[in-house]
């Protein structure tokens, strides 16, 4: 070595400068590091401090000497996969961290061939930082180390996708995680019920299972994959036999967030400000404790007013998934053969992602429907979320012969005297919601019962009631009684309007509903910018048909209206039967000019679909335009059917406007209805105090601070003036004043006399 070269941090700094200049003395170093290092895996306890300066040494220079260190990447990783256990935690630390350094100095690649890694040993020149980092997920203690190699594997992953998708490496990383899930599917489902709970061991393939559903879920999370293979990998550990990836697999699809346990990211953990401040009380106060703190109370402040939430299904993962049927299928084999072995809690959740998959995909899994009658009593422990998984796993292709056991179920098990108001409102709220969905698994005659608890005393009784009437009003009116079946639907039964049967579906759709409105919309646009009204002969005579038309069916409709009115007239006023007439004249008018309008906007076919490429804006403008048209038809006396129609809109802008998928869910809030206020919660509490005090200023006393010219807090002759007169009778001042002696009395008068001549001079 020249000489002023003493160590290896000197020596590093000047082959950064001078590779070439400094070649003879690296090789030097290496070929004594590769003797270090032979030595060091006969015997691990030896010379380790020095072996890892050696190791971070090279790893620093590697760049300038990429022929000389072509071995080294494969000595790292080979001294980590093949003898971890016999290693420090400061080795594998160390190890890790150079591998991570060649990788970002490009010396080794992020992954190539990784199929190498499961089928056959890792050659030399495939060595790589991913090949490295799987394997050790599995074996690695040490939640800090776990966590920095979670880190590593997923910023290496984004990294590579973040300017475009690198497909190569996608799909090389999603061999090596499918192929981690299915290696331990061949073994026997064990169960988390009772004893099994305490018995139930992952073993190695369950935790090779476990980290890769979890770092599939983050890249899907991070928006890094979104594609159907990544879907296909936790679709394949819901059916996992270790409990613990199956619950991680289902909670994805569920878009539920009770599976955080398993993550190593110390910024999910909660943070305990009290703690911390009684730790920095007691511990040495020092600048870099300090700086430590707060920057922990930043992060529990910003996790604080974090906003959260609350969990929605994973939509789009749902639609992603390759044949849903069989898919559905394996779901209820897996929950109908092990009914014993799992808990409640698994059931649910294999429950709800089963109904929910059959609720968008619009499939029959009929053996489902006799399943799920056994937990259909009100005692059942969390009964609102097996309801919710029924209610959902209704749809209009879903034979009603298979839904009219489960409805009459309902019915005797929830709604009965014999049971309170929530039970009743929760079983008529399911039923309501399963009829929404497919209205003929309703019969005539139970239908008649629910619908008498519109009478009861309960509100949450009397609103589901009134909802299920509603409901069978706009659906199915004939199955109601002629007196609860309402005005509108009593006219559209006059009008020969029938429900359509099972299995029929209206007529095939030739138009998108309102786009004449848009069309108009953009004509007038197009006048208003030209400047230019386009005068069309044949255009001019169609308006002026449609005009007569209207107003010859209007003239008509108010000679009917009129004569009808006449024939039920009974007054002895001739003022009086005339002024009822005109006005029954005018509002039957003014109620056949908005349907006559509606109808023919409705029955307009527009082209506007055939001649332009409608975006997402146009489709948004379209809804705000059939609101705006909807508004005007109910303010013109529509009537109810176009509030309701008005409500439909809102709603639907509603949900467009926040997730696209908030509508095709219940909750169990909509099963149980609307109740009582529950009492709150101690963190409830604290959290409506503290957004009372939001915008206030600063509690406390403001006489003596805003009211003086100079802000000060009150004196103490100016408290004690101010003290209740009970205080100030028992204090020891008057006391000593009762008590005092006839020379302690005289004291006292002679020092104010002698105070008194001294302040007037």
């Amino acid at each position: 070595m020249r000489h002023g070269v003493r160590n290896l941090p000197q020596l590093q700094n000047l082959i950064k400068r001078d590779p070439a200049g400094y070649k003879d003395e690296f090789i030097q170093q290496y070929n004594h590091y590769d003797s270090v290092r032979q030595l060091f895996i006969i015997n691990p306890d030896d010379n380790a401090a020095y072996f890892r300066e050696l190791v971070s040494f090279i790893a620093q220079v590697a760049v300038c000497y990429p022929k000389e260190t072509a071995d080294f990447p494969s000595h790292l990783s080979t001294l980590l996969l093949q003898n971890y256990g016999t290693l420090s935690p400061d080795t594998r630390k160390t190890l890790l961290q150079n591998l991570v350094i060649l990788r970002n100095k490009r010396v080794i690649p992020s992954i190539e061939c990784v199929h190498f890694l499961l089928v056959r040993p890792i050659p030399n020149e495939l060595a790589s930082l991913l090949k490295s980092l799987f394997p050790l997920l599995p074996r690695t203690t040490s939640s800090s180390l776990r966590a920095f190699i979670r880190k590593t594997i997923l910023s290496d992953i984004r990294t590579a996708n973040l300017r475009s998708k690198n497909h190569k490496l996608n799909r090389a990383v999603q061999a090596m995680l499918f192929a981690m899930v299915e290696r331990g599917m061949d073994a026997e489902v064990i169960g988390d019920k009772g004893k099994l709970r305490a018995s139930t061991t992952s073993g190695a393939n369950g935790e090779d299972a476990m980290w890769a559903v979890i770092l599939t879920k983050e890249l899907w999370r991070k928006g890094v994959w979104t594609d159907a293979k990544t879907v296909s990998i936790i679709a394949l550990g819901c059916f996992h036999p270790v409990i613990k990836v199956q619950s991680a697999s289902l909670h994805f699809f569920l878009g539920s967030d009770e599976d955080k346990e398993d993550s190593d990211d110390e910024s999910e953990q909660e943070v305990d400000v009290k703690a911390l401040h009684h730790r920095r009380d007691i511990n040495k106060k020092t600048r870099s404790a300090d700086k430590k703190l707060q920057k922990q109370l930043n992060v529990a402040k910003k996790k604080k007013h974090k906003t959260s939430e609350p969990s929605t299904p994973n939509f789009p993962a749902l639609q992603l998934l390759n044949d849903p049927q069989s898919f559905s299928e394996k779901l209820y084999d897996n929950l109908s053969r092990y009914d014993k072995r799992f808990s409640l809690d698994h059931k649910i959740l294999l429950m709800q992602l089963l109904s929910r998959v059959m609720g968008s995909h619009k499939l029959s899994v009929l053996p489902f429907y006799t399943y799920i009658l056994k937990y259909l009593t009100y005692h059942q422990l969390r009964v609102p979320a097996i309801l919710v998984a029924l209610a959902q796993s209704v749809h209009d292709l879903t034979p009603p012969d298979a839904l009219t056991p489960v409805v009459k179920k309902l019915a005797g098990e929830f709604v009965h005297p014999g049971v309170g108001s929530e039970v009743i409102a929760a079983g008529i709220n399911a039923i309501r919601e399963v009829c929404r969905r497919q209205p003929w698994a309703m019969e005539e005659d139970l239908l008649g019962d629910l619908v008498e608890y519109r009478k009861s005393r309960d509100k949450a009784v009397t609103a589901a009631a009134r909802g299920i009437l509603q409901l069978y009003r706009e659906v199915n009116p004939g199955m109601l009684k002629r007196r609860e079946r309402g005005k509108d639907a009593s006219m559209e039964m006059s009008s020969g309007r029938q429900p359509l049967p099972f299995g029929h579906s209206a007529d095939a759709a030739v138009d998108i509903e309102g786009l004449s409105l848009l069309e108009d919309h953009l004509k007038k646009l197009r006048e208003e910018e030209t400047g230019e009204m386009e005068e069309d002969g044949e255009a001019g005579w169609e308006n002026w048909d449609v005009e007569t038309e209207s107003s010859e069916s209007d003239s008509a409709g108010w000679i009917d209206v009129s004569s009808d009115d006449e024939d039920l007239e009974v007054s002895d006023s001739e003022d009086e039967k005339e002024t009822s007439s005109v006005q029954a004249r005018d509002k039957a008018k003014n109620v056949t000019e908005a349907d006559k309008g509606t109808q023919a906007q409705d029955n307009r076919i527009s082209t506007l679909a055939t001649t332009k490429i409608l975006t997402p804006a146009d489709f948004a403008l379209l809804n705000d335009l059939r609101i705006k048209a909807a508004t005007k038809v109910a303010e013109d006396g529509g009537g109810s059917k176009a509030k309701r129609k008005l409500a439909a809109l809102e709603a639907s802008k509603k949900a467009a406007a926040g997730d696209g998928s908030a509508d095709a869910f219940i909750s169990e809030n909509d099963i149980l209805g609307p109740r009582k206020k529950a009492k709150s919660d101690y963190a409830e509490r604290v959290a409506s105090i503290e957004k009372g005090r939001e915008g206030r200023e600063k509690y406390g006393s403001l006489r003596g601070k805003k009211k003086k010219e100079t802000p000060s807090s009150s004196t103490n002759r100016e408290k004690a003036r101010n003290k209740p007169i009970m205080m100030i009778l028992s204090s020891g001042a008057v006391r000593g004043k009762k008590k005092a002696s006839l020379r302690e009395k005289q004291q006292k008068l002679r020092a104010h006399i002698e105070r008194s001549k001294k302040a007037h001079h």
